[in-house]
């Protein structure tokens, strides 16, 4: 099966749940609404609607990180040092168990770790890894991990040990583990890129036959470029 959406939503909700059958919600990762929002989104969608969603970045991001400007709280600077990076903290478990109850709220079963670039292969981060996901409840979820600038090895490696799903985006490089393949587009070389008719095509062929599929779009032109792939899926003469 194919599922083709958007990582968050680019137009009103009810718009786009009349284009596609899953969304990747983004405010969990910057901060999470209340749980009774996130219980009307789900009651709102329409039968069969799946949400993903992607975890908060105090589990994977330091407060350096500029995306602490959209987070909705004050980190006391004497404690900045036990956020991010999967530390073995209260403050990260903590929001592990908010990001949990916003899955639940939304009933997603795929939960989406991004790392940043400085989230690098060293011995603390792998050791932070494995204390993080083998300590954490995930019950029938789904956890992948996107990682930044580490090689393929210790991707597939890290992966298999800890029962990761690769997330990856394919014009940067094939999923390397797991018996889902999840895409997120971000834009040949930028947010800002509007992918091409060919793109589409070649993303079409990569497509694996065997395996349950994500396609999730994450660009400026979002909304439109999945539409676009999903006519080209659907055969109808094209993509414009």
């Amino acid at each position: 099966m194919i599922k083709v959406g958007c990582c968050g939503f680019p137009v009103g909700r009810k718009v786009y749940y009349e284009s596609f059958g899953c969304v990747e919600v983004q405010q969990t990762f910057y901060h999470p609404p209340k749980v009774e929002t996130l219980r009307r989104w789900r009651e709102e969608a329409p039968e069969g609607f799946e949400f993903t969603l992607k975890a908060w970045q105090l589990i994977t991001h330091t407060p350096k990180s500029p995306t602490y400007r959209r987070l909705k709280m004050d980190v006391p600077e004497e404690k900045a040092h036990l956020y991010g990076n999967f530390l073995p903290s209260e403050e990260v478990l903590s929001a592990w168990e908010v990001t949990r109850e916003a899955a639940q709220a939304l009933g997603a079963r795929i939960v989406v770790f991004q790392t940043p670039s400085s989230f690098r292969p060293t011995p603390e981060n792998l050791k932070n890894m494995r204390e993080f996901f083998r300590e954490v409840e995930r019950g029938d979820m789904i956890f992948g991990w996107e990682p930044r600038g580490w090689d393929g090895e210790r991707v597939a490696e890290v992966c298999e040990e800890l029962d990761l799903l690769h997330i990856v985006d394919p014009f940067q490089g094939p999923s390397l583990w797991g018996e889902t393949v999840y895409w997120r587009l971000h834009g040949r070389g930028g947010y800002k890129y509007r992918y091409t008719d060919d793109d589409l095509a070649l993303l079409r062929k990569w497509l694996p036959a065997d395996k349950r599929v994500y396609v999730m779009f994450n660009n400026t032109s979002m909304f439109q470029d999945a539409q676009r792939f999903v006519r080209l899926l659907e055969g109808r003469g094209g993509v414009s």
